[in-house]
């Protein structure tokens, strides 16, 4: 029986003839708010279906071959859909026994009709649970640094603009509730005007935020007789964007004043920052987390693609070195070696038990995390600089004494340098330095990258090595003169310049998660500065200078 079997079996057998459905909350935007219970459902489900603002936020943590049928109706390569939207696919599925997740935007209680979804479920006998979640006029104004009580306990009312009727704005215009509206952003000046009808002052304060908790969050600050021309001034309206939802919170306590300093999230140093990640997806992940703790949106665009070596026989008569005891250590300088030794190992049928008895070094923290991945623990990882030199520096020099055998097992790539070769062999050490995978230079990426890219789209791009300088230029083109150029070391910054880039940022040390930090440095620089002069706090997207000065020393 199939895995898949067996869940669809048990799911059967607790629910009889139907499934159950859980009503999950997805929160406002940012996918870091799902709770626990929220991942939990997801990756139990059979079938997602999932409002289209919240798929991508819910779709990572659901399993591999769950059925999405509302975005597969989305798709015109597969047979349409039943007819009557999410809450028919939905029930179709619990019919058929189906364990499903019926995601919605914000919480399902305050964001969505899903009261009505639950009482056909009941109507019909299906079993179905609820999972709250972060209610999009509580989460937004939170990021944008808008409490909505103070130390008096305020009363909150939560209005939605778009069913409100004329009592309900004479209600919270004539009381002193700080009041929170849902919607939209050409709608905000009438539902102003509503508010000042009904006896608010109009100089009442007003936060208006939009795309709350992404980095694509703005929130504007006026009161409700000066929004209008606000958002006139900062060119928001009138606009083809007007429709977009929008969180108003008008109040007369004074959150609004105190915002300065508790926007929290805007305030972040890499803010709304579009920062191009020369690397894969996967050897990107870390990195990426690290850059969006900053506020950053980062896209991984690949610069090499790994290939396996042209003659494999060498690396598999090291593989079968390792297994019959021929060697005391073996060394991963990269993800990609780890990579390339596990497919071999697999391949032969072979797990992380063959490593026992086995010295495993590993050049730095990734691909020390990708060698537990495997089952393999290290027994060295440098306690310094994560480099081929750090390594060395932390290396035991061979003692016959000791060590039974001489001989270390180097899987690396066709292009890697002979730093570490050369340092084990000083040590004492023979080395079998064994072309494990070949770099090629990946394939472009699409127009719309290219020209992000050239065209300034970018805030900034993480070089990590003189060759993704070389490939990224070589594939896509030399980034705009207004993009940061920030870079892992010395070498990487030269290769950038003789590009003509001018390097920005610098890594104090030669890692990528020290370049990070250095890059949020920079953007933290530029926002104190901005705001210490009066200016708008600006990403360097927003700035298009016609050249840039040359790199000083």
């Amino acid at each position: 029986m199939s895995p898949t079997t067996a869940h669809n079996s048990t799911t059967q057998h607790l629910y009889g003839a139907h499934g159950h459905v859980t009503f999950l909350g997805a929160g406002p935007g940012d996918p870091g708010l799902l709770t626990l219970r929220a991942v939990e459902a997801l990756a139990h489900a059979d079938v997602l279906v999932a409002d289209p603002q919240v798929y991508d936020v819910v779709r990572t943590h659901a399993r591999a071959g769950v059925d999405t049928p509302l975005r597969d109706a989305d798709d015109a390569s597969t047979p349409a859909a039943p007819a009557g939207g999410a809450a028919d696919l939905a029930m179709a599925a619990a019919r058929a026994g189906k364990r499903v997740v019926r995601a919605v935007t914000g919480d399902p209680g305050l964001d969505a009709d899903a009261a009505r979804e639950m009482l056909a479920c009941a109507a019909e006998g299906i079993p179905f649970e609820v999972v709250p979640g972060i209610a999009t006029a509580v989460g937004v104004p939170a990021y944008a640094g808008v409490p909505l009580r103070n130390g008096q306990g305020t009363d909150v009312r939560f209005i939605d603009a778009r069913t409100a009727d004329e009592r309900c704005w004479t209600e919270v215009g004539a009381s002193d509730a700080t009041v929170v509206v849902s919607t939209t952003l050409e709608s905000v000046v009438s539902v102003s005007g509503e508010l000042v009808a009904g006896g608010r002052k109009p100089e009442t304060s007003l936060t208006v935020t939009a795309a709350g908790t992404t980095t694509r969050q703005r929130t504007w600050t006026a009161t409700l007789g000066t929004i209008g021309q606000v958002l006139k001034t900062a060119k928001v309206l009138p606009s083809s964007d007007g429709g977009q939802p929008v969180i108003a919170v008008v109040g007369e306590h004074g959150t609004a004043a105190e915002r300065p300093q508790l926007a929290w999230f805007e305030s972040k140093p890499l803010f709304g920052w579009q920062v191009l990640v020369p690397r894969t997806k996967e050897q990107a992940e870390s990195l990426s987390d690290q850059l969006r703790s900053y506020g950053a949106v980062p896209a991984e665009v690949p610069t090499i693609a790994v290939e396996p070596p042209r003659t494999p026989q060498q690396m598999e008569r090291a593989v079968k070195g390792l297994v019959t005891g021929r060697y005391e250590w073996i060394a991963f300088t990269s993800v990609n070696a780890v990579k390339a030794v596990r497919e071999k190992f697999e391949e032969y049928g072979l797990d992380a038990r063959a490593f026992a008895g086995i010295k495993v070094a590993a050049v730095g923290e990734q691909t020390a995390r990708a060698l537990v991945e495997f089952g393999v623990k290290p027994d060295l990882v440098p306690s310094g600089e994560q480099s081929a030199a750090g390594l060395l520096d932390d290396w035991p020099p061979y003692d016959p004494v000791f060590d039974p055998i001489d001989r270390v097992f180097l899987p690396r790539a066709d292009i890697a340098t002979e730093t570490l070769v050369a340092g084990l062999i000083e040590l004492g050490w023979e080395v079998d330095d064994v072309t494990a995978y070949r770099t090629v230079r990946a394939s472009p990426p699409p127009a719309e990258t290219r020209e992000a890219i050239k065209g300034g789209g970018f805030d900034a791009v993480l070089f990590t090595s003189s060759s993704t300088v070389r490939n990224l230029v070589g594939i896509a083109g030399k980034p705009h003169n207004v993009t940061v150029i920030a870079c892992i070391g010395p070498a990487t910054a030269k290769t950038a310049e003789e590009h003509g880039l001018r390097v920005d940022v610098m890594s104090p040390e030669p890692s990528v998660h020290k370049l990070a930090e250095a890059l949020a440095d920079f953007g933290a620089k530029r926002r104190a500065e901005a705001v210490a002069a009066g200016d708008p706090v600006k990403r360097p997207s927003e700035k298009r200078p016609a050249r840039r000065r040359a790199r000083t020393s």
